[in-house]
């Protein structure tokens, strides 16, 4: 065993739709761009590397698609940088319900900007599940990523 701990970020959330749908919602831009990003460059696919857009805030990422497992997982590394993982896990419960684990992980900071990060991607993938279940249950677009930072306020960093 390592004698250092990596710092994960895990959100997780029930979402009450087959695992199929749930998959599908992050691997087609039509259907993310209800809850999470704006633009995308295109649809997930192993090897491949997409732009995913925050036209709200001018800013954008490459993410590479490093393994999809239809249903079960997939695999990015934001920015290009194999160091810094996001995995998204989806166990089926039941026929009609999904339960989705987002790990992020790979941090290059350390002590104070270390945290920040954690709490940062904690609460963006945290609000990522929580605008994903809204859509897929109920069909409603509760806007959280474009609101999480108002344009009214300008000391939030981006």
């Amino acid at each position: 065993m390592a004698a250092t701990k990596t710092p994960i970020v895990e959100a997780q959330m029930l979402i009450r739709k087959p695992v199929a749908i749930v998959f599908q919602a992050f691997i087609d831009p039509e259907i993310t761009t209800n809850f999470w990003f704006t633009k995308s460059s295109g649809q997930l696919e192993i090897g491949k590397t997409i732009t995913w857009e925050w036209e709200m805030y001018g800013v954008s990422t490459n993410v590479f698609v490093k393994e999809i497992v239809p249903n079960k997982k997939l695999s990015i590394e934001w920015d290009n940088t194999p160091d810094v993982t996001v995995d998204f896990e989806f166990t089926q419960l039941t026929d009609e319900t999904t339960y989705v684990v987002i790990k992020n992980y790979g941090f290059k900071e350390t002590g104070d900007d270390l945290i920040q990060a954690i709490k940062d991607n904690t609460g963006g993938f945290t609000t990522v599940l929580d605008g994903m279940k809204a859509y897929l249950e109920h069909n409603l677009k509760l806007n959280l990523i474009g609101d999480k930072f108002p344009k009214e306020l300008s000391n939030h960093g981006q």
